[in-house]
């Protein structure tokens, strides 16, 4: 019977991850202010954020920092289910003189599919849709530095530790 239920079990997440991978080039991106956010689409993105930062990361942190109020949400929609996010942080709220993303996250079923790429690509399209040519400064995990340096990011200063994991503070100019 134990045997069976592993099975079952191990078939579930297959069968998941193959119309993950099926959905992946089909995700539908939206944007929207915390005011425009349904309950459920509020609860699906912490549940995310929760499910990355707090458990996989195993880190305890005050995710409901009072930012989300004044940010844009940006989201990837597969399956019904958000699979990947960024928080468009406006000129002022995280850097004074800067715009931000931050919360940068996908799914752990989607990872490995260019997802995150796509996910980051399409923010930085969005935030200076909203805001236009304005700089960009993110505080980014250290291990992600040549990800963000992709994107023509450059460090500024030394790392330092943000909720026990190094970071590093980059910025993006136009």
């Amino acid at each position: 019977m134990e045997g069976q239920i592993w099975i079952l079990t191990k078939l579930r997440l297959f069968l998941k991850r193959l119309r993950c991978i099926r959905d992946t080039y089909m995700i539908t991106w939206t944007c929207k202010s915390f005011g425009e956010l349904t309950g459920g689409e509020l609860y699906r993105v912490l549940q995310l954020r929760m499910e990355v930062f707090a458990v996989e990361q195993n880190v305890v942190y005050q995710d409901c920092d009072g930012k989300d109020l004044m940010s844009w949400h940006f989201m990837g929609v597969g399956d019904h289910e958000i699979v990947a996010y960024s928080r468009i942080l406006p000129p002022g709220i995280a850097y004074p003189a800067a715009a931000s993303i931050g919360r940068v996250v996908t799914a752990k079923i989607i990872r490995g599919q260019a997802v995150g790429k796509q996910l980051f690509e399409k923010s930085l399209e969005k935030l200076y849709e909203l805001f236009g040519d304005v700089p960009v400064t993110i505080s980014a995990q250290l291990y992600l530095k040549k990800f963000y340096e992709a994107f023509r990011f450059v460090s500024e200063g030394a790392s330092y530790i943000e909720d026990s994991i190094p970071h590093i503070t980059m910025s993006r100019h136009i």
